[in-house]
């Protein structure tokens, strides 16, 4: 799933939105587990806009990090500063609640 792309306008709106947000998800010494992704996965779905923490100095390792979890979430990194990226993507579109069947 490619990542998400985004126009420097909508970019800047969200990086200034995010601004007043914690950290929900800090990678730990295993780095970035299936289980990192799924919880990533689930902040985003719940919060649409999330920062992400990375541990580690090599800023290469960090970028690539980033990349992969836009690609694997079909999400966009709004911006990454030092240690701590923030996360985008909208909400899926709720299907309307299938109509009651009357019951026989």
């Amino acid at each position: 799933m490619p990542a998400l792309p985004l126009a420097r306008d909508e970019r800047l709106r969200l990086k200034a939105r995010a601004h007043h947000l914690q950290p929900v998800v800090l990678l730990g010494a295993n780095g970035l587990t299936p289980a990192v992704l799924r919880e990533i996965d689930r902040a985003l779905t719940a919060h649409e806009l999330i920062k992400v923490r990375v541990p580690g100095d090599d800023r290469a390792a960090r970028e690539a990090i980033y990349a992969q979890v836009a690609d694997d979430l079909s999400a966009a990194c709004v911006a990454a500063i030092g240690k701590l990226a923030i996360f985008y993507r909208p909400r899926p579109e709720e299907e309307p609640p299938a109509s009651a069947k009357p019951r026989c």
